[in-house]
């Protein structure tokens, strides 16, 4: 039986169900852009912006991984169209090649700050389309939410923990130059 996703299905402090929990992702993402976009053009802020880019970068990969994994399959078995989801998809290799060039550009590199607005523009393209049309389609489907939301919460605290700082000794280990850890797989 699909869940109502009322909040007293969930535990205190969680969200409601899997939509809520994606729409939190979604605005966490908004106000690192935003926050990022306040200090475009400050010099002295070069470091905070390289440190909002890498947080995005973070956000965004994991986020992926999480709509991949598990929300898209369930949704995609729940509907019968599948070209929203295969246009969501085309949405995230998008970001992820955009991801990539960010990771070795740096403020005041040629083309960051485009590459940081193009992204931005198209995450928050998809977020949109997510948040009207696909959040309605599995709103109106028979996915249990809540449930679909501890599975989300439980794979994202598995990413955060493997992402998690290296003990002090891994942090000598070299990291082939790069700001941020590896982006997941494909």
């Amino acid at each position: 039986m699909a869940s109502t996703g009322t909040r007293q299905d969930a535990l205190p402090g969680a969200p409601a169900d899997a939509l809520e929990l994606l729409r939190r992702e979604h605005e966490r993402v908004r106000l690192l852009f935003s926050e990022l976009d306040s200090l475009r053009g400050i010099e002295d802020e070069q470091e905070r912006q390289a440190e909002l880019v890498d947080d995005i970068c973070y956000e965004l990969t994991v986020h992926s991984v999480l709509e991949e994994e598990i929300f898209y399959p369930a949704l995609r078995a729940a509907l019968g169209d599948h070209d929203m989801l295969d246009e969501a998809e085309l949405d995230h290799a998008g970001a992820r090649e955009l991801i990539s060039q960010l990771e070795v550009l740096y403020p005041g590199d040629e083309h960051f700050d485009a590459t940081v607005a193009v992204l931005a523009e198209e995450v928050g393209h998809h977020t949109a389309a997510e948040e009207s049309e696909m959040f309605e389609a599995a709103r109106a489907s028979r996915l249990d939410l809540v449930l679909l939301a501890h599975r989300l919460a439980a794979r994202r605290a598995e990413l955060d923990d493997i992402s998690a700082p290296p003990d002090t000794i891994d942090a000598m280990e070299p990291h082939d130059g790069r700001r941020t850890p590896p982006r997941a797989p494909d």
